[in-house]
């Protein structure tokens, strides 16, 4: 539906996105003239949930890459300017952090050797309790904390690569994405919903609609059910972004877990497979884990698709 070339290149199944500022007013301008009906005549309501493409996971130089991310959203943008005059609301989530959070290395140290840990360290409730880490921030909370993680969230805390911190580059959706979006407002005549998540400093906040432990302190922590049900009336859901491993998988889980008894709300589902990569980590294979995850959330009704299928 698109009269013009995204500004991204694709050479051998790698896409080339650089940093450059996004041209909203053409794309916009690109977007009155597609011709295209108002959102809110549509008879049947189509979402897409894009889950924190920005430049610190899609770009190579950002500081938590996840490999393959330029390609996805290529291969999301082809099929998005597709299906544009069928998609109703478009939700983006913006992963957002501060310097001093619980998975940052700025929190824990090591008393023996005065360490901080490095990234992509795992902290076990264990850890904590034989004083291998020593949280130098809220250790009453900290503590618990792990414990709870490993408990209720079935994880452990993972210690990351200072990224997408608020008023960095790297927080930016990458451009092509918000020209997409600028492009839809327009053709569409509808608003977008942006959302933004993780400045919860006690707590890893992964899938967009909650935090992965409630925080008593951070009422944002809580599961944020009025988004959840507004996602959730459209007829369809397309749920795309990075890490497939982590925030996109997250996101879907809680989904999953919030309608587990009600088989008709994940049927409305569908996962654009190909459009979201994970994590690559030294030695856990995060992306069979998010493999084995999918194939149940398939069995219990949710559609797993690929860009190229034909038709939303």
């Amino acid at each position: 539906m698109i009269d013009f070339e995204p500004p991204f290149t694709i050479h051998g199944g790698r896409s080339e996105i650089p940093y450059y500022a996004a041209c909203i007013s053409e794309f916009t301008e690109a977007g009155r003239r597609a011709d295209l009906t108002p959102a809110s005549s549509d008879g049947e309501q189509i979402a897409v949930v894009l889950v924190d493409y920005q430049h610190d996971f899609v770009d190579p130089a950002g500081t938590l890459y996840v490999p393959g991310a330029e390609a996805d959203v290529a291969r999301f943008l082809t099929w998005f300017y597709a299906n544009a005059h069928k998609i109703t609301t478009i939700y983006a989530s913006l992963d957002t952090h501060i310097p001093f959070q619980i998975f940052y290395s700025s929190w824990w140290l090591n008393p023996h050797t005065h360490e901080h840990p490095r990234p992509f360290t795992v902290i076990t409730g264990q850890d904590v309790d034989n004083g291998t880490w020593v949280p130098l921030l809220e250790p009453e909370w900290s503590a618990r904390y792990v414990h709870e993680l490993q408990q209720k969230a079935r994880k452990d805390l993972m210690i990351w690569p200072y990224h997408t911190m608020q008023g960095t580059l790297g927080h930016m959706l990458v451009a092509p994405i918000s020209e997409a979006i600028a492009w839809h407002s327009a053709a569409r005549q509808t608003q977008p919903v942006y959302i933004e998540k993780g400045l919860t400093t006690r707590t890893e906040f992964y899938g967009i609609f909650g935090a992965e432990v409630q925080d008593p302190q951070s009422p944002e922590s809580k599961l944020n059910i009025p988004l959840l049900d507004a996602v959730m009336q459209h007829d369809k859901v397309y749920i795309a972004g990075e890490a497939k491993s982590h925030c996109v998988l997250e996101t879907e889980r809680q989904i999953v877990e919030h309608y587990a008894n009600q088989p008709d709300m994940l049927r409305k589902l569908y996962f654009l497979k190909d459009c979201t990569s994970s994590v690559q980590h030294p030695t856990i294979d995060f992306d069979a884990l998010a493999e084995e995850e999918l194939a149940k959330m398939q069995e219990g009704g949710v559609n797993v698709v690929v860009s190229t299928d034909s038709g939303l």
